[in-house]
């Protein structure tokens, strides 16, 4: 029998993030170029750095991790998109953003359930996924914590039928 998801350990890591007042398309629509940029050499030292995937996005009306060096909430239905960075750099080590939208920080150790599907980014499927994952977890009886990871692997020149998307669901 395959399991519809799979467990992972991630080690912590550092991300480069804008948080959006704006539905879920619309946020990682108008997040992509701010974050691009930032990577692409908009920072104070004008360093570029390879593009990493997956870029994340998730819900910012609920409570981010309290231990994170930054926090910001943004109004309900806002979203945090955030750009993996390349595992070389630490905080420290992170060129300042000349966007002050853009906000530096470390993503602590977790452990993450993931369903991966090919497909389009549309809500419907992202819904699909969703249902799919949380009805195999509470089978399982498996306890998340925290809201749903959007995690997406390739650009939006991508077909949709190679496309690879997956939902992250933080473990105890």
């Amino acid at each position: 029998e395959t399991k519809v998801f799979q467990i992972r350990q991630y080690s912590a890591y550092c991300v480069a993030e804008v948080v959006m007042n704006a539905s879920a398309t619309d946020a990682g629509n108008k997040a992509f170029p701010i974050l691009a940029g930032y990577i692409f050499g908009k920072n104070k030292t004008k360093q570029t750095m390879e593009m990493t995937a997956p870029v994340i996005q998730k819900s910012e009306s609920i409570k981010m991790d309290m231990t994170a060096p930054v926090m910001q909430v943004a109004g309900e239905g806002g979203y945090v998109v955030q750009f993996v960075m390349p595992k070389k750099y630490m905080l420290a080590t992170l060129p300042e953003p000349n966007d002050s939208r853009v906000k530096l920080r470390e993503v602590p150790a977790k452990k993450v359930a993931v369903i991966k599907y090919s497909g389009t980014w549309s809500q419907k499927n992202y819904d699909k996924h969703l249902q799919l994952l949380k009805t195999a977890l509470q089978e399982e009886g498996i306890v998340t914590r925290g809201e749903p990871i959007y995690s997406r692997y390739n650009p939006p020149f991508t077909p949709w039928f190679m496309r690879t998307n997956e939902i992250w669901f933080e473990i105890q």
